[in-house]
């Protein structure tokens, strides 16, 4: 009898599985669906009674019928590869080159028939939703005790809002008992009335895992709850009917206690900016009124009737010594003016000749004679001297 050590028979066993299904297809549905960062797939292949590993490295991603970004839980799918050993853990498996669409697995057909239902019972409109109080003084949890979303959620309420008080109802989150015990967890909170909001929670998983949160049952206890609800039931690319039935749907445990309260230290540097906002605003308010008030003591200033009196009367006073100065300059125009005419006058006037030895006769008439035809000898005439007149007659007369 030959004894094998683990190794050589984990060996012999992966020899004989590549060689006799080295090329098979094989149906189910897709479950357990993973996606790290190197790039490769592993996932559940799965049917009613029994279920395969499957891993579709990297390089062969690019060359699936169905693209690798369609793969999702819940669906129906037809693989081609090989059936090998991974030695180390004894774990069979299949590596996977090629995948197609085989339709919706059974799963995925039944959410969809139970989302139907609910949505037309109502249990998903927006209408009847619930605001969540922006600022709580208890918070409920509906989750697993000592799972992690539990400590997810505890430390992000103490960071976030150490005030608010939390209320855990612990329940299971996954298998056939769950949906009840998160039903009586949800009727219970309801029934006390402790809380002002409650967290729906769990970590993350596949379908299968998250499908106590598809229950109708629950769908229904979440729509009729008077406390509103925030679920956050997986990850981000996990959704279940739940999270449609709750009045607001975070994409974890932690965003869903970061949504359930106001953040603290925010709410504190918000009202640091207020208050200076508010200093900024009563200073300017002040410095207006201020600036204001100087402007109108300034204009009851001018406007006040003695300033305005003495202005008038200072108006006068000056434009009383302009008119005199004026006048005065006028008067001296004139003087000076006269002074001239009359000089010129003097210039003029006969009287200024005669004083050069010059002399003017007048006839009888007393008009001036220019012409020694104008008389006749023994005419009397009179002749005007610079000083005096002689009274004359005239013995003969000459035009020389």
């Amino acid at each position: 009898m030959i004894t094998y050590t683990v190794s050589q028979l984990n060996a012999r066993i992966r020899a004989q599985l590549e060689s006799d299904y080295r090329d098979i297809w094989v149906e189910g549905e897709i479950s357990n669906l993973s996606r790290p960062a190197s790039g490769h797939l592993y996932f559940t292949l799965k049917d009613d009674a029994a279920q395969v590993a499957c891993a579709l490295f990297k390089g062969n991603s690019y060359r699936l019928s169905l693209p690798a970004r369609e793969l999702a839980n819940g669906l129906a799918v037809r693989v081609h590869g090989r059936a090998t050993l991974y030695e180390p853990r004894g774990n069979y498996q299949l590596v996977l080159d090629q995948i197609e669409a085989a339709g919706i697995g059974a799963l995925e057909a039944e959410l969809k028939r139970r989302r139907d239902m609910l949505a037309a019972e109502g249990c998903f409109d927006a209408a009847r939703k619930r605001p969540i109080p922006p600022a709580p003084r208890q918070i409920g949890i509906i989750t697993s005790a000592s799972g992690a979303a539990i400590h997810d959620a505890l430390t992000t309420l103490r960071r976030r809002n150490p005030l608010v008080g939390v209320i855990i109802y612990p329940s299971l989150v996954q298998g056939e008992q769950a949906p009840a015990q998160l039903i009586r967890q949800i009727e219970t909170a309801n029934r006390r009335g402790e809380c002002d909001t409650l967290l729906l929670i769990r970590g993350g998983g596949s379908l299968e895992d998250l499908w106590a949160y598809n229950d109708p049952n629950l769908i229904r206890a979440i729509a009729a709850s008077a406390i509103p609800i925030i679920s956050g039931v997986g990850h981000e690319t996990d959704v279940t009917l739940a999270d449609l039935a709750a009045d607001l749907r975070a994409p974890t445990p932690t965003a869903a206690a970061a949504h359930s309260c106001p953040d603290l230290g925010s709410s504190f540097q918000h009202l640091a900016r207020l208050k200076e906002q508010l200093h900024g605003a009563t200073r300017r308010r002040l410095q207006n009124a201020q600036q204001r008030q100087q402007t109108l003591a300034h204009r009851l200033h001018q406007q006040n009737p003695q300033r305005q009196i003495r202005t008038a009367q200072q108006r006068a006073d000056q434009l009383g010594e302009r008119l005199h100065a004026a006048a005065h300059r006028r008067w001296q125009r004139e003087q000076t003016r006269l002074s001239a005419l009359m000089q010129h006058l003097h210039h003029l006037s006969p009287l200024n000749v005669l004083q050069r030895g010059y002399a003017l006769a007048y006839n009888a008439e007393g008009k001036t004679l220019a012409r020694s035809d104008a008389v006749q000898p023994g005419d009397k005439i009179s002749v005007r001297l610079a000083s005096g007149r002689l009274y004359c007659t005239v013995n003969r007369r000459s035009k020389n």
